[in-house]
């Protein structure tokens, strides 16, 4: 009885993990981190600490990123990843120049993209976003080459890969792409 009531709760348990995958993976559809914690970085802060280390960052971030993914509200997102006061962030730098894309303010979104990707050249929500921004442009070239640096950091397989390489997919000028 005892082998018999380990193998039903093993089955169980297996049951409630397979039943969840399909949730897991809509969270991840859009190539995005659940929001929990800001992206870690390899960047540390000038004293040495981690930014994930400041509970109102962490916070603050976490805000931003609902408002950004569930609101829809890019101008708040803005104000709140900037009162973070941590612009050189990566996660967060990418977030404002994705806010400033999606406002359609394609100017200052480019800054913010190549200022991130000056300060970590190895972001790769970054080169994605960077790289959707290009599609959005009309910039094909500057976007497969977006496309090849992702594959240099990821892989073919990433979601993020994946992404950018449906948006190169689509005919020019079928307007926003993400």
């Amino acid at each position: 009885m005892n082998r018999y009531a380990i193998r039903l709760t093993v089955f169980a348990l297996f049951s409630v993990l397979l039943a969840t995958t399909p949730a897991i993976q809509q969270a991840y559809a859009g190539g995005d981190p659940p929001a929990s914690d800001p992206p870690s970085s390899s960047k540390k802060k000038k004293d040495g600490t981690s930014y994930k280390e400041e509970p109102a960052f962490v916070n603050g971030y976490r805000a931003a990123y609902t408002t950004i993914y569930d609101r829809n509200d890019y101008v708040a997102a803005i104000d709140q990843l900037k009162a973070l006061g941590h612009d050189d962030n990566a996660a967060v730098a990418n977030l404002i120049g994705y806010s400033y894309r999606k406002l359609g303010d394609y100017k200052v979104s480019q800054i913010w993209y190549e200022r991130e990707l000056k300060t970590d050249p190895d972001h790769v929500k970054t080169w994605q976003y960077y790289g959707l921004w290009q599609v959005e442009q009309g910039n094909r070239d500057q976007a497969q080459y977006h496309l090849n640096r992702l594959a240099q950091l990821t892989g073919t397989s990433s979601e993020e890969y994946r992404s950018l390489a449906a948006a190169l997919d689509k005919q020019p000028g079928t307007g926003l792409v993400y």
